[in-house]
């Protein structure tokens, strides 16, 4: 059975911000680059890079995020106790519910906007870096919230370590039926830990009645962005929304792999072929459409 670790990097961003909060834009930006992220040259090394896939400036984004951080800091440190005490509650649910037997490091970190969870690796190990500052955005702060964002990293941690290759987690962006998977499977993993629906992205019960009211709204939708070969950003980014409901894509993708749990195992639907995937995927979201 493997173990689960915390890199707490909260303390550290304590101390910049009481020498930062008094300083211009771009000092800011410049002290939490070396004074912060200096500290942890993988972890800013996994951010730059991120934005450099996707050819944004992430000064740019900084110059969006930093002034958020004076009304941020009580939630991002509401947020950091709760992780503190929640990680091991999961990971612990994921071994008995998933079979877990890999090790993973839990970071806590205040970032430029790469995302409240991201499921990769750090130090060489399985890793889910927890973005203080998006989590703070979402008001996921809460104990609830934070439960079910935990258990959805580890999902996806879980399908990497069953798979065990990359391709199709890195292609997802570009091909919105992989995408709808890949969440969807996530998803559907954050259930099974923690034993119940939790729909941690909802912004309230109304959302996830109003999903199931517009399944086939939603499928006719998500065919639109294929057939025009467009990402599917309004379906699962926090900036971006269908109809005014944000991140809609993940209770269609979890729809998506109760359908094809019908027939197969939760371990056979994890090792599909990308060909497969796609295939399905259509199969799945024109029957929902008509």
């Amino acid at each position: 059975m493997g173990k689960a670790e915390i890199l707490d990097t909260w303390l550290d961003f304590s101390r910049y911000w009481r020498i930062a909060h008094s300083k211009n834009i771009d000092e800011q930006i410049l002290l939490w680059q070396t004074i912060y992220m200096g500290n942890y040259p993988e972890l800013l090394n996994k951010q730059i890079e991120n934005y450099e896939r996707e050819r944004i400036n992430w000064t740019g984004i900084a110059k969006e995020i930093f002034p958020l951080f004076p009304s941020f800091f009580p939630l991002m440190q509401k947020a950091r106790n709760n992780i503190l005490h929640l990680c091991g509650e999961v990971y612990s649910k994921a071994v008995e519910n998933l079979k877990v037997d890999f090790d993973v490091t839990f970071v806590i970190y205040v970032g430029v906007g790469c995302g409240a969870g991201w499921a990769t690796t750090y130090n060489g190990k399985s890793a889910v870096l927890l973005g203080l500052e998006n989590i703070a955005e979402e008001k996921w702060h809460t104990q609830r919230k934070l439960k079910g964002l935990i258990a959805h990293e580890v999902g996806h941690l879980v399908h990497m370590s069953w798979r065990g290759e990359q391709q199709i987690f890195e292609e997802a962006e570009k091909d919105p039926t992989s995408q709808l998977y890949i969440e969807g499977f996530a998803q559907r993993c954050e259930h099974i830990i923690l034993e119940k629906e939790t729909w941690h992205m909802a912004k309230n019960r109304e959302w996830l009645n109003w999903c199931k009211r517009h399944k086939r709204l939603l499928a006719k939708e998500f065919l639109k962005r294929i057939e025009r070969q467009e990402q599917a950003k309004e379906f699962f980014g926090s900036w971006f929304s269908i109809r005014g409901k944000k991140q809609t894509g993940y209770f269609l993708g979890h729809e998506f792999i109760r359908a094809l749990e019908k027939a197969m195992c939760l371990k056979e639907v994890a090792l599909l072929k990308a060909e497969d995937v796609r295939k399905l995927g259509m199969k799945f979201l024109k029957a929902l459409a008509n």
